[in-house]
Formats: structure tokens, C-alpha cells, sequence
């Protein structure tokens, strides 16, 4: 019986509410999806908090957000110290 449920009130301020469908599908309201900042095809997460809690994440991150994440960039090599570095490999291995 689909009408046999009990909606739980709860203390938080709802801001958007979205309706599950039978294939297991939600949309996701525009404020939403604005707040997070995806975009059809973006990845989502759900992270459980709490038994029955779940957290909505974005996965997705910008280009920005890695910014630091691999230290700081190494002198360049030019092409004359690659070409040298590939012969002195090449005599090596003969």
C-alpha cells in the first residue's frame, strides 16, 4: 500500500523537496544543483552521516581546486638536455 507511509517532520529548514520515481530516479531542483555547481553528466556522491542520513557532494571539482595538490613545478628541461639524457640512456643500455 504506497499510501501507508508517515512523512517525518523534521526540526532542519527544508529547501528543496524532490519526488523519487519508480526506476529509482530524482531530479535534482535548479537551486540544488546551482548551490553544488553540476551540471547534467557531473558525478555525484551520497555519504552516509548517520544511519538513514545521507550527504549530497558534488564530486566533481573545478581545476582550481587542485591547486597545491602536487607541490611545487620542477625546472623545465629543455629539449637539448632531454635529447642528451635519452643518447647517455642509449649508450648505456648497448
Amino acid at each position: 500500500m504506497p499510501y501507508c507511509k508517515v512523512r517525518i517532520f523534521r526540526q532542519e529548514t527544508v529547501v528543496a523537496t524532490a519526488t523519487l520515481t519508480t526506476k529509482g530516479q530524482i531530479t535534482i531542483p535548479v537551486e540544488v544543483r546551482a548551490s553544488l555547481g553540476v551540471d547534467a553528466g557531473d558525478r555525484v556522491e551520497f555519504v552516509e552521516i548517520a544511519p538513514g542520513r545521507y550527504e549530497f557532494i558534488a564530486a566533481t571539482r573545478s581545476v582550481i581546486a587542485l591547486k597545491g595538490m602536487f607541490g611545487r613545478r620542477r625546472k623545465a628541461v629543455s629539449i637539448a638536455d632531454m635529447n642528451a639524457a635519452i643518447a647517455r640512456r642509449g649508450a648505456a643500455a648497448k
